[in-house]
């Protein structure tokens, strides 16, 4: 990791918070999260990236969608940003032990305002990814809006993340989102209602599904 990435984490707070979450989570965060972030090879599995596409991750984290849709997805392009140095430096070793960094590419960002072409030498994706990532942005809302902005004609937001758990027992909604806070973790209540607002406003098709008894929330919003 560059020394100018590490300083533009310190300089961010959001960034800096996540630094200091990551910086030893990040060695345990595959073999611990794969039991609780469900429903993200559903995800990748219905993507359906057109030939030669190219694939944005919003919060790339340690870019293990990205190695699992890059061998799904062969002839693709992949890019990831997040906003903790820490975790690309998993998302880099991820990546070249698996042999894929020729075809990925990584960058630092703010999920709200990164400069994509700037950053990753492209302005728009055929398919953005937000993999339980949304619950961990402050300004979630405008990482959103600011991704239908770089979507590609015929082009898919793709997002899974924490429902609210509605049709679960109330312990164990009560649990889940107390151990969530820990790590600065809040399922959005009006994911649904604010993505169907934002389809409207930019002329998108919006398909929504809870998952596991609302334990998931999952969507699809579909440029023509």
């Amino acid at each position: 990791m560059s020394a100018a990435t590490e300083a533009a984490s310190s300089a961010h707070p959001h960034a800096a918070r996540m630094d200091a979450i990551y910086a030893f989570q990040r060695h345990i965060y595959d073999l611990t999260r794969k039991y609780y972030l469900l429903g993200r090879d559903r995800l990748i599995a219905g993507l359906d990236v057109p030939k030669g596409g190219l694939v944005l991750e919003v919060g790339c984290g340690t870019a293990r969608n990205m190695a699992l849709a890059a061998r799904r997805y062969p002839e693709a392009r992949f890019y990831g940003i997040d906003i903790s140095a820490e975790m690309l430096k998993s998302a880099e070793k991820t990546l070249a032990r698996r042999h894929l960094s020729g075809r990925c590419t990584l960058a630092q960002g703010d999920a709200a305002h990164f400069d994509a072409l700037a950053l990753l030498a492209q302005a728009q994706f055929d398919r953005i990814v937000f993999s339980y990532t949304l619950s961990m942005i402050p300004p979630w809302q405008e990482a959103l809006a600011h991704a239908c902005t770089l979507l590609a004609p015929g082009g898919q937001i793709h997002v899974v993340d924490f429902g609210q758990q509605e049709a679960l027992p109330r312990w164990f909604a009560r649990l889940l989102k107390a151990w969530l806070a820990r790590f600065h973790v809040s399922p959005r209540a009006d994911l649904f209602g604010y993505c169907e607002r934002l389809a409207a406003e930019h002329g998108l098709a919006c398909e929504t599904s809870s998952l596991y008894r609302d334990y998931a929330r999952a969507l699809v919003l579909s440029r023509s």
